[in-house]
């Protein structure tokens, strides 16, 4: 059996678990990873450049959002196919329509926003639209961290860590609760300010609390509740839910890998999570998958 070379872009919480997945999956094998802080995995090549790897098919970028753009155009113009868990959701079709041009020029493939949302989520709120045309969606996340609005808030200045909490308060609507330990030398109350009005945070009720110890605080848990109310045909009141909680990037990292699986058995372009077959995300031959879950 043919194995698809992956390599791993970027090596922290979602990187790890990245690797993890892909050690576990019959069908890939690591390339190497490209990290830009010095990681010492003595069985993978590690890197600063993509280019100093062998045969690389498809590239998991786990890299903040607001540089996914840059690193998959670099990938891409290497013909290397690219996945990534990109999740500011209101720039979404702005980045499709970019990597769309750069994967067709360079005969390549872009899977975007392949997190578990926007991911996996954006794929049964679909299915939920699809069963009821008529009606409306809540997208209740957590109480759990954020790993978006965590980098994010890691990356104002003056902040030595920080910690992203949702809150649900119901009907879509969250607060975020943000954790930061201060830089020596910054004002707490200027970084705070800097958080509440950054992309991430400016649109939700955000509080932010200096703490001695974010490690104390950390959890990597979270989770969604989706709920659909609507109208099947002239039919009313059908109710539709779907709940987890899980660990948040190693969910992310599983769809991720899920989606580089798919990302070789498209056409050349960039795609969403609702633009790909499901079935391409598995492994296994076609029949053997249908008998299984039809």
């Amino acid at each position: 059996m043919k194995k698809t070379r992956a390599a791993i872009i970027g090596y922290g919480n979602i990187g790890q678990h990245v690797l993890e997945a892909l050690e576990v999956s019959v069908d890939f094998e690591v390339a190497g990873i490209v990290s830009d802080i010095p990681v010492e995995i003595q069985k993978y090549p590690v890197t600063e450049s993509i280019e100093a790897l062998e045969k690389v098919e498809v590239a998991i970028l786990a890299v903040p959002s607001r540089i996914v753009e840059k690193i998959a155009g670099e990938a891409l113009a290497l013909s290397i196919h690219t996945v990534d868990c990109f999740d500011i959701h209101t720039q979404i079709v702005d980045l499709r329509r970019s990597l769309d041009q750069k994967a067709k020029q360079n005969n390549a493939v872009a899977i975007i926003a392949a997190g578990w949302d926007p991911g996996s989520d954006s794929i049964v709120r679909a299915l939920l639209e699809a069963m009821t045309p008529k009606g409306i969606t809540y997208t209740d996340f957590g109480p759990g961290m954020s790993m978006g609005h965590t980098v994010a808030a890691k990356a104002i200045v003056g902040v030595k860590s920080a910690l992203s909490m949702t809150i649900p308060l119901g009907t879509s609507i969250h607060r975020r609760m943000v954790y930061v330990e201060t830089e020596e030398g910054h004002d707490f109350e200027t970084v705070a300010a800097a958080i509440k009005q950054d992309d991430y945070f400016v649109h939700d009720e955000t509080h932010v609390i200096q703490v001695d110890s974010v490690d104390n605080l950390l959890d990597m848990g979270h989770g969604v509740h989706l709920v659909r109310k609507g109208v099947s045909g002239k039919t009313q009141n059908q109710l539709i839910e779907f709940n987890m909680k899980i660990n948040n990037p190693a969910l992310t990292a599983q769809i991720l890998v899920a989606a580089a699986r798919a990302v070789t058995r498209q056409q050349p372009g960039a795609y969403t999570m609702i633009e790909i077959p499901v079935i391409n995300m598995l492994y296994g031959d076609t029949e053997t998958l249908i008998k299984r879950f039809v």
